[in-house]
C-alpha cells in the first residue's frame, strides 16, 4: 500500500504512472483496432477488405466486444487465484500484441486468429490493471477517487491516439492501408509493455501475488483445465480455417446472447435465493436489478459506435472539410474527446447537487443516462432521413450524436459502478461486479444483432432502425424512472 509521502505523479502514488501509461497504450491499441473491424470486414475484396455482409460483420463485431468483456471474469479469477495482477497484465499485454501482429499480416485466413488472441489478452489485462489502481492506496487514503479520475483520463487519451493514428493509416490505402493500421495497434501495445516492465518496481506489492492463492493440487488442476480449454479453442479455429467447420456469425451471436443472459439470471438468482440474504439485502438487489437492465439497454445503443454509426460515417457523411477528407474512424474519437472535456464538469455537478441536498437515486441517474444516450438516435433518425433521400449529410449530425452519447455515458457509467459496490451484499461485491460486467457483454452482442438488421442496399431502412433504438431506449428509461420512485427507498435501507 502507498503512503502519503510517495506522491510523485500528480500527487498520486508513483505506481499510478506505470498503470496510467500502460493502460493508455493498451487502450490506444484496443480502440484503434476496434474502430477498424467493421470497416475492414465490410470493405470489398477490391478494397483489400474481407467482403463480408453487414449482418455478418456487425455480428462478429458484437461477438468480439461481448467476448472481451466476458473474458474479464476468468481473467480476474486467474490473477486472484493463480498468478497475481502484475503477471496477468504483463502476459495479457504480450498476448494482445501478438494478436495485433497477426492482424497486421496481410492474410485473411489469420484474421480471426488475431481476434481470438486480442480477446484472451484483453480479458487477462483489463480487469486486473484497474484492480491494481485501487491496491496502490490504503483503505482510508483520500486520494483514491482522484487517482481513478486520472487513470480514466489515460484511457481516453489512449483512445484518441488510437482513433487518430489507425484512422489515418486506414484511410490512406495507397501508401498504408488496413494492415498498417493493425500494425500500429501492435506498436502501441509494445510501447506500453516496455514502459510497464521498466517501471514495474513502482507498483510495490500491488498485484505482486495472488490475493487468494489456491492449494498446489488445485493450482495444477486449474492449469490443466485452462490448457484443455485453450486446446479446444485452437482445434475449433483450425477446423474453421480449413473449412471443415462452417459457422454463421449471426446465429452464433444469437446463441451467445441467450447463453450470457441465462448465465446472468442463474447467477443473480443463485445469490438472491441461495445467498442467505436479509430482507433489506434482497430489496437492494431488486434496486440493482433495475440498473442491470438499464446497463444492457445502454450498451446495446452505445456500442453502435463501432458498427452502424461507423458505417454511416463512411458511406453517408460528407467528410470533406476545407479540402481535407476526415478519416472515418476519427468520428469515434469524439466520445473520448468529450469525456476528457466534460468529466470535470460532471464531477463538480454531483458534488454541488449533494451540497444542496439534491441527490437523485442510482436508478434515476442511470435511467437519465440511458434516455440521453437514446436521444442521440433520434438525432440520427433525422440524419438518416436526409441520407435516404440520396444526400451526404453534414458531419455535425454525428458530432451531436456522440456528444449526447458521451453525456449519457458520464451520467450512467460511474454511477452504475458505484451502485454495484454499494447495493451488493458485502460478501458478494466481487461476484456482483462480475455479474454486472455480463450486462456489457449482453448489450454489445445485442448491438451487433441490431446493426445487422440494416441492409446497405436499402438505405430507406436506416431511419426506422435508429428510431426504434431511440424510442426503445427512451421508453425503458422512463419505465425505470417510474419504478425507481419506489426502489429509491430500497437503496437506502440499512444493513440488518
Amino acid at each position: 500500500m502507498s503512503t502519503q509521502s510517495d506522491a510523485t505523479f500528480f500527487g498520486q502514488p508513483a505506481g499510478l504512472k506505470t498503470l496510467f501509461f500502460t493502460e493508455m497504450w493498451e487502450r490506444m491499441s484496443y480502440y484503434g483496432m476496434r474502430m477498424l473491424l467493421v470497416l475492414f470486414m465490410t470493405a470489398s475484396l477490391q478494397e483489400n477488405g474481407l467482403g463480408l455482409t453487414v449482418a455478418s460483420a456487425v455480428a462478429i463485431y458484437g461477438l468480439y466486444t461481448g467476448s472481451v468483456y466476458f473474458m474479464g471474469l476468468p481473467g480476474g479469477w486467474i490473477a486472484d487465484r493463480l498468478i497475481g495482477g502484475q503477471k496477468a497484465v504483463w502476459y495479457g499485454g504480450i498476448i494482445i500484441m501478438c494478436g495485433h501482429i497477426i492482424l497486421a499480416i496481410p492474410n485473411d485466413n489469420t484474421f480471426f486468429i488475431g481476434l481470438v488472441f486480442v480477446i484472451l489478452g484483453t480479458g487477462l489485462l483489463k480487469p486486473n490493471i484497474g484492480a491494481m489502481v485501487g491496491q496502490l492506496y490504503s483503505y482510508d487514503d483520500k486520494r483514491r477517487d482522484s487517482g481513478y479520475t486520472i487513470y480514466y483520463m489515460g484511457i481516453n487519451i489512449g483512445a484518441v491516439i488510437g482513433y487518430s493514428v489507425c484512422g489515418y493509416l486506414m484511410e490512406d490505402q495507397e501508401s498504408y492501408g488496413w494492415h498498417w493500421a493493425f500494425g500500429a495497434a501492435a506498436v502501441g501495445m509494445a510501447i506500453g509493455l516496455v514502459q510497464y516492465r521498466r517501471t514495474i518496481d513502482k507498483l510495490g506489492l500491488a498485484g505482486a501475488a495472488p490475493t487468494f492463492p489456491l492449494s498446489a493440487k488445485a493450482t495444477t488442476l486449474s492449469w490443466l483445465i485452462i490448457s484443455s480449454l485453450l486446446i479446444v479453442v485452437a482445434i475449433i479455429m483450425a477446423l474453421i480455417m480449413m473449412g471443415s467447420l462452417l459457422v454463421d456469425p449471426v446465429s452464433i451471436a444469437q446463441y451467445v446472447a441467450i447463453t450470457f443472459t441465462l448465465i446472468f439470471f442463474l447467477y443473480y438468482g443463485a445469490i438472491y435465493f441461495g445467498g442467505d440474504l436479509t430482507a433489506n439485502e434482497k430489496k437492494r438487489l431488486w434496486a440493482l436489478f433495475l440498473i442491470c437492465i438499464a446497463s444492457t439497454c445502454f450498451f446495446a445503443g452505445f456500442e453502435q459506435a463501432g458498427s452502424s454509426l461507423n458505417l454511416f460515417a463512411r458511406d453517408y457523411t460528407d467528410r470533406l472539410i476545407s479540402g481535407f477528407e476526415v478519416p472515418t474512424g476519427w468520428f469515434q474519437s469524439l466520445n473520448a474527446f468529450f469525456i476528457i472535456l466534460l468529466s470535470p464538469f460532471f464531477a463538480a455537478l454531483w458534488i454541488n447537487l449533494g451540497k444542496r441536498l439534491v441527490s437523485p437515486s442510482y436508478g434515476i441517474k442511470c435511467a437519465l443516462g440511458l434516455i440521453i444516450m437514446a436521444s442521440g438516435f433520434i438525432v440520427m433518425f433525422f440524419a438518416a432521413q436526409y441520407a435516404a433521400s440520396g444526400l451526404k449529410v453534414a458531419p455535425y449530425w454525428l458530432v451531436a450524436t456522440y456528444f449526447l452519447h458521451t453525456v449519457g455515458e458520464l451520467c450512467f457509467s460511474p454511477v452504475a459502478l458505484s451502485a454495484v459496490s454499494k447495493l451488493s451484499p458485502r460478501r458478494y461485491v466481487g461476484q456482483m461486479m462480475g455479474i454486472f460486467v455480463l450486462t456489457y457483454s449482453m448489450g454489445s452482442i445485442i448491438a451487433g444483432l441490431l446493426a445487422g438488421n440494416f441492409d446497405p442496399n436499402n438505405i430507406d431502412q436506416l431511419p426506422s432502425l435508429y428510431l426504434q433504438i431511440g424510442l426503445f431506449g427512451i421508453g425503458i428509461g422512463i419505465i425505470i424512472v417510474l419504478i425507481a420512485l419506489k426502489s429509491r427507498y430500497w437503496e437506502i435501507l440499512p444493513e440488518e
